[in-house]
């Protein structure tokens, strides 16, 4: 499956296999590339993060090239994210399959297009989400179950897991499946953390829990893992793995369908929740169908606000746009229940016309754990090559253009023209990471910028201590104002003081003057004065982050969030057994 995931796009994989290879022989391949010019010179460049070069070198490489080069470099182009270069590109073919071929392609790498959707008529191709009749499935999707286990030894599949003599956790007797795009050990991102703490509470209040992830995952992925079912600190994860990869969308519906029927025939939830995006909602709106179960749709972003952010020539107007927009507005409508994560986030849902009474908010949360005292930096800082009296201002996040770090960049190289001491640490990756490396260069941050890449979740805490600020310079973009991230309120819990842009979502977070600044998004001088300035106050810095440590402790834990998910799902569950009533 993961060979035909990737021969649907080709041209990805050398930049999928350059970023996957560990340092020394990622360097030699790019050597390597560089002394082989045109093509190869220009994946090695983009790896690099040396956008304007690659770009050089893709035109050079298509002057006086055939039609049917060109459109690989125009293929490889898009695989790099450089859609302009591809249409400069496009407009060199002459008229002809060729060229048709290309701009097709480009019009739906860029969004401008999205693929024919699939006839209604086919099953499950053209699944309609309403809530009405609510059907049990034939006996045939009984025929095969997958192995199913309820996370407690001794318990049969399928059978109710009873509290023991006396228990009185309030989740005991409900049993939740969870669907997911992925999940840990292989993904490790803040989405995926946020599912494995719910279902680690959800446990801990005395429910059954059960994660499934996307159909194909983590083939998909170009993980090596067949297994069909894993744990994960006592959580049980289900893989659906078919023997084919699905052409489509439509055929990983369909594929969907099947086998989590096979399954949920087997564990007999009482609640389905799914997480974004809209394909596992509709997985589970079927499911709720068939099986006459209530569904939960937790909206944690918008992916149409994250794909607009992400190129400056993309519009509202675009078809891709308008088509996430309106299925996951679809989905939205057709749920029992949808969860959010912010008040911007549920007012933006509440607009697209989605009841009031048919929204709950459960904000990003920590585990208990994060509210003790962080561990000593001193390893990390000295493993990094910071003095013990540096200033060190960062992160950790995913390296996207709208987490703004190239503002803390800027930033951090004014305080150090100024004369200050300071570092910035920026912990994770993602695809600006080669382009933020480059920038730092070009700032002369050499030994004052550092970039450790995505750490394990044991070691998160410990780069949190070799901190003395966190940042969150997100840019002014839609998605940024509404979706509220989860970072910053793992830095909180540990006493550190926020420094974020002053946008709508990040306002449900950081409190100015109490538990940190807010700033406006963009202004790297302005973030250089804050930051100057509490460089300056060590007992600024330590109220800020008492202040901050003491608001989440009181409502932002992984324990109430479980505890607003079990009072939900009972309302729900006691709705839907009314005679004549749908949720």
């Amino acid at each position: 499956m993961a060979w035909r995931h990737l021969r649907s796009d080709p041209a990805r994989l050398p930049l999928l296999a350059l970023r996957l290879a560990p340092g020394a022989p990622r360097r030699a391949a790019r050597s390597l590339a560089a002394r082989l010019g045109g093509r190869a010179r220009a994946y090695a460049l983009w790896d690099q993060g040396r956008r304007a070069e690659a770009r050089e070198a893709v035109l050079d490489a298509a002057d006086g090239a055939s039609p049917r080069r060109v459109g690989r470099l125009v293929a490889a182009c898009l695989a790099a994210g450089d859609a302009d270069t591809a249409r400069e590109l496009v407009e060199r073919l002459p008229r002809g399959a060729a060229r048709e071929a290309a701009e097709h392609r480009t019009a739906l790498a860029t969004g401008r297009a999205v693929p024919a959707s699939p006839s209604p008529s086919a099953d499950h191709h053209g699944i309609t989400l309403t809530r009405g009749a609510r059907t049990r499935p034939d006996d045939t999707v009984n025929a095969r179950r997958p192995e199913v286990r309820t996370g407690e030894p001794g318990v049969p599949a399928g059978e109710r897991r009873r509290p023991a003599e006396g228990a009185s956790a309030p989740g005991d007797g409900l049993r939740v499946l969870h669907l997911v795009t992925n999940a840990l050990p292989h993904t490790n991102a803040g989405y995926t953390q946020r599912t494995h703490r719910i279902a680690v509470a959800q446990r801990e209040a005395g429910m059954d829990v059960h994660v499934v992830t996307r159909a194909g995952y983590p083939l998909t992925k170009g993980v090596r893992d067949p297994r069909t079912l894993v744990r994960v600190d006592g959580v049980t994860y289900h893989r659906l793995i078919p023997w084919t990869a699905p052409a489509d969308a439509a055929g990983e519906l369909a594929v969907g369908v099947r086998m989590a029927s096979e399954l949920v025939e087997a564990v007999r939830p009482d609640v389905l929740h799914a997480a974004s995006n809209h394909h596992n909602a509709r997985l589970a709106l079927e499911l709720g169908r068939r099986f006459d179960l209530p569904v939960v749709y937790e909206v944690r972003g918008f992916l149409e606000e994250s794909w607009l952010s992400r190129d400056p020539s993309r519009s509202v107007d675009d078809a891709f746009y308008r088509a996430e927009r309106a299925a996951e507005t679809e989905c939205m409508l057709a749920a029992d229940l949808v969860v959010t994560l912010g008040e911007a986030m549920r007012a933006d849902i509440e607009a697209r016309g989605v009841a009031r009474e048919r929204l709950l908010v459960v904000p990003n949360a920590v585990d208990a754990s994060f509210l003790e005292p962080l561990p000593p930096g001193d390893g990390v800082r000295a493993g990094l090559g910071i003095g013990g009296a540096d200033f060190v201002v960062g992160t950790t996040t995913s390296c996207f253009g709208y987490e703004g770090l190239d503002v803390l960049l800027d930033a951090v190289a004014l305080m150090r023209e100024r004369g200050e001491p300071a570092h910035a640490l920026i912990v994770g990756d993602g695809p600006e990471l080669p382009a933020l490396r480059a920038r730092a260069a070009s700032l002369g941050l050499e030994g004052a910028a550092h970039f450790p890449g995505r750490v394990a979740a044991s070691e998160v805490r410990s780069h949190h201590a070799a901190l003395d600020v966190f940042a969150v310079p997100r840019r002014d973009d839609r998605v940024c104002r509404v979706v509220t991230p989860l970072k910053p309120v793992e830095a909180m819990a540990g006493g550190l003081p926020v420094v974020a842009s002053d946008l709508p979502a990040l306002r449900e977070i950081v409190e100015p003057g109490v538990t940190g600044e807010l700033i406006p998004a963009g202004e790297s001088a302005r973030l250089a004065d804050v930051l100057t300035n509490l460089a300056y106050s060590h007992e600024k810095r330590a109220a800020y982050g008492l202040a901050g440590r003491s608001l989440v402790g009181a409502d932002r834990t992984w324990a109430e969030a479980a505890y607003r998910y079990n009072q939900a799902y009972r309302v729900l569950i006691q709705k839907l057994s009314e005679p004549g009533q749908n949720p």
